[in-house]
Formats: structure tokens, C-alpha cells, sequence
């Protein structure tokens, strides 16, 4: 879901946007269920995992846009949107380290950065405040994490599409990667103001 801003929330639950949201976070052990069957003696089921991806992707789109167009921004979305983006974040590492597409150190890379985004929502919450809205760059980071991870997953083999689908994925983990830090810099940042700005009223 991209970014929502002034824009009046509303308390229901059974939205259409909340529903596919909530269909994004059922794909989650979907796709990581396919995509390590092959780790377990079972087929190769690659491409369905990518379709898993591809409808994410789609559906995150999709209820954002009908959010807004439809006056059903909610409290609920907020929440649900930015966790359906970890998760598919969290089990795509989980999937592609295990397989070893991915090297251990981009995904500690990526989970540090998630501690950090962890130990500042514990923070905020300490002093009452709700956890950071997602901001353009955090969302421009997770689209282009979004695009390398199908990518690197589509180079796992052989022939020329494997091999550009790797040069690719791999531009994209590089510019999420980063992107993925500035944004939580930039969350820190926040943080640190709003606590210091606590401790002066204070």
C-alpha cells in the first residue's frame, strides 16, 4: 500500500483493501512453502512461488489505490500493509539463504536493519507513541527488494534469462539494500527527535 496521508481513517475491518492485505499475509507460508520444497525432496515448484510474488505485488497496489479512490483508509490497513511487506521480506531471506542464492551476509544485512526498526518501535512505544508510518523511501526500498528477490530466485538455473534475471536482481538488491538502511536512518532520526522533544517538556 503506498504511503496514506491526510486522508479521514475509519474503523472497519471488512474492507476490500484490508481483505486483500489480509490475502497477502495468507500467501506468506504459501510462498515459502514453495519455494523450499525443493530443500525437502519435493519438486521444483519455482514458478509458482513467483506467481505467490507477482499477486503480492499486485494486491499491494491494489489497496493502496482502492484505499484512497474508495474513502477506506483504516487504522487496521496501516497495520496489516507494512507487516505483509516484512513477512514477504523475512521469508523470501529465509527461503533464498537457505537455497543459497542469497549470502549470509546481505541477510544479515537486511534483519539488522529490521532489529534496529524493532528496538525503535520499542522506544516509541515507551513514550506513547505509535510505530513510524511507512515513508516514500522505506516503500521505494521495499519495491525494489519486491523486484531482486523474484529476480534472483528466476536466476537459479541456467540459459540466458537466468543470467540476465541475476545481473538484474542483483541491481535492485543493491539499491534496496541501501534504500532499505536510509530509510531506517532516517526512522532513527525521528525517533530521536520525538524522545528528545519529550525529555525538553519534561
Amino acid at each position: 500500500m503506498e504511503v496514506q496521508e491526510t486522508r479521514v481513517q475509519t474503523d472497519r475491518v471488512l474492507t476490500i483493501p484490508n481483505i486483500l492485505s489480509m490475502a497477502r499475509l495468507v500467501g506468506v507460508p504459501l510462498f515459502l512453502w514453495l519455494i523450499l520444497r525443493p530443500e525437502f525432496g519435493g519438486p521444483k515448484s519455482d514458478g509458482w512461488a513467483l506467481l505467490v510474488l507477482a499477486l503480492s505485488g499486485i494486491s499491494d497496489y491494489l489497496d493502496g489505490k482502492l484505499a484512497r479512490r474508495w474513502n477506506q483508509i483504516s487504522s487496521l490497513g496501516r497495520l496489516l500493509d507494512p507487516a505483509a511487506d516484512r513477512l514477504y521480506i523475512l521469508s523470501t531471506l529465509v527461503g533464498l539463504t537457505w537455497r543459497e542464492i542469497l549470502p549470509i551476509w546481505l541477510t544479515a544485512v537486511l534483519l539488522a536493519r529490521e532489529l534496529v526498526l524493532l528496538v525503535m518501535v520499542g522506544i516509541l512505544r515507551r513514550h506513547g507513541y505509535p510505530p513510524p508510518q511507512v515513508n516514500f523511501l522505506g516503500k521505494a526500498a521495499t519495491f525494489n527488494l519486491m523486484y531482486a528477490f523474484p529476480l534472483l530466485l528466476l536466476s537459479d538455473g541456467s540459459g540466458w534469462i537466468s543470467s540476465l534475471a541475476a545481473i538484474f536482481g542483483w541491481a535492485f538488491a543493491g539499491w534496496g539494500t541501501t534504500l532499505y538502511w536510509w530509510a531506517g536512518v532516517l526512522y532513527v532520526v525521528q525517533v530521536r527527535r520525538l524522545v528528545r522533544a519529550d525529555a525538553m517538556a519534561d
